[in-house]
């Protein structure tokens, strides 16, 4: 995932000769896909860091508006700030509630979005040094046309961590563990959760400290695995 993300944000940024030098377009479009609280809006931050772009978040959500014409204008205003401020990355998290499957909702606004994503999207000549993320948990819900090449052409999964991913979280976790807790364990302990998962069950474990003992400094096994019994309900 690192690799592609790398390939399709960063070199375009950074060395636009590679592609020059091989005679094609860097990619117009990424869709990040995958269950919800598997860092999808982190990489992305992570990203913009990384290749020192500026940086813009937009929810699905935020730019539907009831009145025609102001949705369309938003998905317009937006991808002009992201030229003003090139290179950028433009990031659109719920991506499938702003441009659903046309002809399904029971509302004009969203077909009209789908329109205008479309339209910027295949403006890239003009668009500047932006690279246009989408991140959504339903890729079936979007809209094909989105999803073709010179669109969201590149799809990447990020799925639920595996035990080195888990441990790895564990590893920068900010919550004291007391001396009888073994991350390796925790981390096998731990399958079948997302990294939102486990911050929510290491905060709900300190929590359980907390309330047992009010000066409390570490976070033992039967906090931990309370709160892990919590999450699993």
């Amino acid at each position: 995932v690192k690799q592609r993300l790398t390939e399709a944000v960063i070199w375009p940024i950074t060395e636009p000769e590679r592609f020059s030098r091989m005679g094609i377009e860097p990619p117009r479009g990424i869709l990040l896909h995958g269950p919800p609280g598997t860092g999808k809006t982190f990489v992305t931050r992570a990203l913009a860091h990384e290749s020192g772009a500026a940086f813009f978040s937009i929810k699905g959500a935020e730019l539907l508006d009831k009145f025609v014409g102001e949705s369309e204008r938003g998905v317009r205003e937006v991808f002009a700030r992201a030229r003003a401020a090139a290179p950028a990355i433009l990031f659109f998290d719920e991506v499938d509630a702003l441009a659903p499957v046309r002809g399904r909702s029971s509302t004009s606004v969203t077909d009209s979005v789908v329109a205008a994503l479309l339209t910027e999207i295949d403006g890239v000549a003009e668009r500047g040094d932006v690279s246009v993320i989408g991140a959504t948990n339903r890729k079936d819900l979007i809209d094909p046309a989105l999803l073709r090449a010179g669109r969201f052409e590149i799809h990447i999964e990020l799925g639920l961590p595996g035990v080195d991913g888990r441990r790895a979280l564990l590893a920068l976790s900010d919550v004291p563990f007391a001396e009888g807790v073994d991350l390796d364990q925790l981390a096998e302990k731990t399958e079948g959760l997302s990294f939102a998962d486990l911050d929510g069950m290491l905060r709900e474990a300190a929590l359980t400290a907390l309330r047992n003992d009010a000066s409390a400094l570490s976070v033992g096994w039967d906090e931990i695995e309370k709160a892990m019994r919590r999450f699993r309900e």
